[in-house]
């Protein structure tokens, strides 16, 4: 659920919701992480990455958000102070963008913010069969290390959160070859 933009320059604490990457490797400080949620929301191995999991003429492939009605994406969400979204947005350049989101909790919600790569910007891959994507996934390898590593940490790190999310699990089996 999008809420008043006005929340995208903050000057206060934020909250910033992770659901991929975030949630296991977290290179900047943070004054609280709570596991939540977000409703409306689908996570998708639709993004390519050329800067962090591919290079240029071979991306990886990595999670965004895409619209689902009636759906939830589960995460972890982190209180940060103004001055961490400059290495937040420098590390979600590769067209995300940050909206305003509810994050909900189990004690309530919170108004906050996620990095989402929308289906219009360049690196936009769009959805492919698992065993395309996982085939993919494989042979890919960034300055961040390999594409890989990136699906089994998030699929890992969602297990250990009690989370369970078919897609990523799916495109998991297929990188593991089950």
């Amino acid at each position: 659920m999008l809420l008043n933009m006005i929340h995208l320059n903050p000057t206060q604490p934020t909250w910033v919701f992770g659901y991929g990457s975030l949630i296991w490797k977290q290179d900047f400080t943070y004054l609280e992480s709570r596991p939540g949620r977000i409703t409306g929301w689908a996570r998708r191995f639709w993004q390519g990455s050329h800067d962090h999991r591919g290079l240029e003429h071979d991306p990886g492939r990595v999670v965004t958000l895409v619209a689902a009605d009636g759906e939830h994406c589960e995460g972890r969400a982190f209180l940060v102070k103004p001055e961490v979204f400059e290495h937040l947005d420098h590390r979600e350049k590769n067209g995300y963008e940050r909206i305003a989101v509810e994050i909900a909790f189990d004690s309530g919600g919170v108004d906050g913010v996620v990095y989402r790569a929308s289906e219009n910007n360049e690196a936009f891959l769009g959805p492919a069969p698992s065993e395309e994507m996982a085939a993919q996934i494989n042979r890919c390898e960034g300055p961040s290390g390999s594409n890989r590593e990136y699906v089994i940490e998030l699929a890992r790190a969602l297990r250990e959160m009690g989370y369970e999310d078919r897609h990523v699990f799916e495109v998991e089996g297929w990188v593991l070859g089950e």
